[in-house]
């Protein structure tokens, strides 16, 4: 308890004078201390330094014990520097030696945590205690499930990661043998997706030599990713090969030579992996993979809207490519578009045109956007968030349009790409994004800031309908990886993915939990998010997104309390809690404490962070 502040009563007079005792605004009756007993030195004692208010109105109360009240004075106990919206009532115990100080707040009233004061006089003594003030959230949680979100009320979000093989990164799995694939299997990634680029391209030219196929870069990465997980990655066409591409901006040139070379390409990609082999130039090249892993999920070029083709350049190259590999393998499962989002206010996809009218008319199993908040590190940590909501919007803005044909309207959408910042260092060091300045990362990929970021990202969305969501990418740098390419060693955003794929597990044969009604007092800075199992047990999500200062970039965040209530849903035997945030060790991850279970569970987060609290009847 920190040391009382004392105050003569005369340089307090006028203020005090007007504060006799009054018990709707916080004051008491007179106490005397009995004829001819001199007054002692007033002393007050709070029953605790710290008192939690919730936005319901549910009073928040701090016992009051007081000794050395003169004799002929009035006790008055008053509550000050309040927040807006806080009112304040003082009950005198029976004999007048304290009482019970009680603290209202109203959903008006920020959460938060605030320097608040008793004071206390008796007229011609005045004794100040500072008192912590927790304005807490409330949310209560129904027994049945909200059929207005995600897929029909249910959670069908599952959790997943990516890889770039390519010329400097394609020797991961070979450097980690010791972790490497273990870890990753672990995460319990579904549909792991794989984007080659470069010189992981496996076909180089188109000359009729054994020589114009070279898979080793390729293989280096697809082959432990097969043997990983659920065995069924999403292999993205992401580019053409390079002697199809424009040799100055590096863009796939379309023109129906070139949209029937890509085809032919991507049929033998399917050929590969799923048949057998494809013999070229006197050699026949097979998949060491072959036939123990085909691949499943084929994705269809990657972002045509940044990287140069128009929508029905797009949809012509789709119509083409789709149909050659499905006359490999019609058992194979198509995503379309992989469109590149930075604003979700302004990047939205074209309108989906009937077939008739020039829109897609191959198959279409997924449709798939790709969210990153920003393009600059500069950008400030209320800004990223901020686009969430956004991308909400998007995604409902995309099930729309998909609604408009009957044959798309049941079309699932992923997001095959998540992370806080897209830039990436062009060979100069120069920034991608804004190349006239230096490539700066962006350290809130794996700071505690993603432990806030991601689950409300993966809470709003999942919300909205979305059925995947990956990060980009598993083994990279501080700004956008998983795991630390060149060591191995996790980061904090390991942590966060795996135990919202440990929280929320979807998957084919068990695609998620309902999503459970639940309102609350304040959404504008932490996710509630309330899941039941068909097991009975309950899983709440808190997220703490409250940003501390508008002018944070990778801040500490704000705290925030959040008190569930949980009674409409029975009783349970036992509960566990998760706790990731700035404490959490990014090597070992987050410790499971056990905690007992109640009507009303609380939760505290000290800034930026997420709490997952498992409920088993």
């Amino acid at each position: 308890m920190k040391p009382l502040q004392f105050l003569k009563s005369r340089t307090l007079a006028a203020v005090l004078a007007a504060s006799a005792f009054a018990t709707a605004c916080g004051g008491a009756g007179p106490s005397s201390a009995g004829p001819g007993t001199p007054p002692g030195q007033l002393t007050v004692t709070l029953s605790t330094t710290t008192v939690v208010v919730p936005q319901n109105g549910t009073p928040g109360t701090v016992g009051v014990t007081v000794t050395g009240v003169s004799t002929a004075s009035s006790l008055s106990v008053t509550a000050t520097n309040l927040p807006s919206g806080v009112t304040f009532q003082f009950v005198l115990a029976a004999g007048g030696s304290g009482g019970t100080l009680s603290l209202v707040a109203g959903s008006t009233t920020t959460a938060g945590t605030y320097s608040a004061n008793v004071l206390v006089t008796d007229g011609t003594q005045t004794v100040i205690q500072p008192l912590a003030l927790v304005i807490a959230i409330a949310a209560s949680v129904a027994n049945s499930a909200d059929t207005t979100l995600g897929v029909g009320g249910k959670l069908q979000e599952s959790m997943s990661t990516s890889f770039q093989p390519a010329e400097g990164n394609y020797q991961f799995f070979q450097n980690h043998t010791v972790t490497e694939p273990a870890q990753l299997n672990k995460l319990g990634p579904q549909h792991i997706r794989l984007q080659a680029v470069s010189k992981a391209v496996p076909m180089k030219a188109n000359t009729g030599s054994a020589t114009d196929w070279d898979f080793s870069i390729l293989d280096a990465v697809v082959r432990p990713v097969l043997g990983t997980a659920d065995n069924s990655p999403e292999f993205q066409i992401a580019v053409a090969p390079a002697f199809l591409n424009d040799p100055t901006t590096g863009h796939f040139i379309s023109n129906p030579r070139n949209v029937q070379a890509f085809a032919d390409y991507s049929a033998n990609l399917v050929r590969y992996y799923n048949k057998g082999g494809f013999p070229w130039g006197g050699t026949t090249f097979v998949s060491p993979s072959y036939p123990q892993h085909p691949i499943t999920w084929w994705g269809i070029f990657n972002e045509y809207n940044i990287n140069g083709l128009t929508a029905s350049q797009y949809i012509q190259l789709y119509n083409t490519v789709v149909p050659a590999m499905l006359s490999v393998d019609s058992t194979i499962k198509i995503i379309a578009l992989e469109l590149a989002v930075a604003d979700p206010t302004t990047d939205l996809p074209p309108f989906v045109a009937p077939p008739a009218n020039g829109g897609v008319n191959a198959q279409v199993n997924v449709v798939a956007t790709h969210f990153y908040p920003t393009c600059n590190q500069q950008d400030l940590d209320a800004t990223l968030f901020s686009r969430v909501p956004q991308m909400v919007q998007y995604i409902n803005y995309v099930y729309q349009e998909l609604g408009t044909r009957t044959d798309l309207q049941n079309v699932p959408l992923w997001v095959t790409e998540n992370n806080v910042d897209a830039d990436y260092a062009n060979p100069d060091g120069t920034s991608n994004c804004h190349p006239t300045v230096k490539f700066v990362s962006d350290p809130r990929g794996t700071s505690p800031f993603f432990a806030a970021w991601r689950p409300y990202v993966f809470s709003q969305l999942g919300k909205a309908g979305n059925q995947a969501l990956y990060h980009w990418v598993y083994a990279a740098d501080t700004q956008s990886g998983e795991v630390d390419f060149n060591t191995g060693s996790t980061y904090l955003s390991y942590w966060v993915d795996y135990w919202l794929g440990q929280m929320f597990p979807s998957t084919p044969s068990s695609p998620g939990p309902a999503i459970l009604q639940l309102q609350a007092t304040d959404t504008s800075s932490a996710e509630i998010l309330a899941t039941k199992n068909s097991d009975g047990s309950v899983v709440l999500m808190i997220v703490d997104h409250a940003v501390h200062s508008s002018a944070d970039n990778n801040g500490t965040g704000d705290p925030r309390t959040v008190i569930v209530d949980v009674s409409a849903l029975g009783t349970f035997s036992s509960a566990t809690s998760i706790t990731i945030d700035a404490k959490t060790s990014a090597t070992s991850g987050p410790l499971a404490v056990s905690v007992a279970p109640a009507q009303k569970m609380s939760l505290t987060l000290g800034g930026y962070g997420v709490a997952l609290l498992k409920l088993k009847p």
